[in-house]
């Protein structure tokens, strides 16, 4: 098993910054990839930025330029740092990484709890 723990979600106001945090931790053999996605009241959830197992970055169109995702030098440790915060980012954001368990030959994703990050206007 796998557990995510994200942090750093609060209230802010309009044109604000906020940064993300989320560790893995349990049993990690490797990690293909790790990516934020939240959710909106009413909408579907939504990626918002990751790393895939290429090692690309990916971003969703509405928070290009705006947002960043990084790795820390421990791995299992990634972070979102937004900037240029607007009421419409207020969402639920939850981290998730694509799993190798020890002695696994498959990968399994997993998702953290979320944290809540309001943006008032």
């Amino acid at each position: 098993q796998v557990q995510l723990v994200e942090s750093g979600g609060g209230l802010v106001e309009a044109g604000g910054s906020l940064r993300l945090s989320c560790t893995a931790s349990g049993d990690i053999f490797a990690i293909n990839s790790m990516s934020w996605y939240r959710q909106a009241p009413g909408k579907q959830r939504e990626l918002v930025a990751g790393l895939n197992s290429a090692g690309i970055y990916n971003y969703g169109d509405s928070v290009k330029g705006r947002f960043t995702f990084s790795r820390a030098s421990v791995k299992n440790t990634v972070y979102l740092q937004m900037n240029g915060l607007k009421p419409e980012d207020t969402a639920v954001y939850y981290c998730t990484a694509d799993v190798i368990g020890h002695g696994s030959y498959y990968s399994t994703d997993y998702w953290g709890q979320g944290t809540q990050v309001t943006v008032s206007s």
